[in-house]
């Protein structure tokens, strides 16, 4: 609080809001921190999915397959990383199809089959999905 010294007969009170716009602006940087942590702590387990929507795998459709220790194959011909999008983008124009299956062994680390559907996304393949097996349990 400020005061007028100057003049006897008048005091003049003013707020400082100073210390309520410091105060609001740390909590405003905790709260952007928190947010995104909150979210990453919850323990979810994954449901297990019966029989929805069967996919019948024809020689038409283009099945990117993800073996045990990362390997690419298209058409069990071994592909490199880099040369899956030109490779993929030539059988698309061949079998005149916009939807790319992946096939990932179940061993396979998640970030990887994550990286290369980022990978075939980034590049234009936007019609991407997975593959499972039926659990009959």
């Amino acid at each position: 609080m400020a005061f007028n010294i100057d003049n006897d007969e008048e005091v003049i009170a003013e707020i400082n809001v100073t210390p309520l716009v410091d105060v609001m602006l740390v909590l405003l940087v905790i709260f952007m921190i928190s947010a995104p942590l909150m979210f990453n702590g919850v323990d979810v387990k994954l449901p297990k999915t019966k029989k929805n929507q069967g996919v019948n795998l024809k020689s038409s459709q283009i099945i990117l397959s993800i073996g045990k220790t990362g390997e690419f194959y298209l058409d069990e011909q071994k592909v490199l990383m880099s040369e899956l999008v030109p490779f993929i983008t030539k059988l698309m124009s061949e079998k005149k199809t916009e939807s790319v299956f992946i096939r990932a062994d179940y061993r396979v680390v998640y970030g990887e089959v994550a990286k290369a559907m980022a990978y075939l996304k980034a590049s234009g393949i936007t019609q991407v999905s997975l593959i499972t097996e039926i659990d009959d349990k």
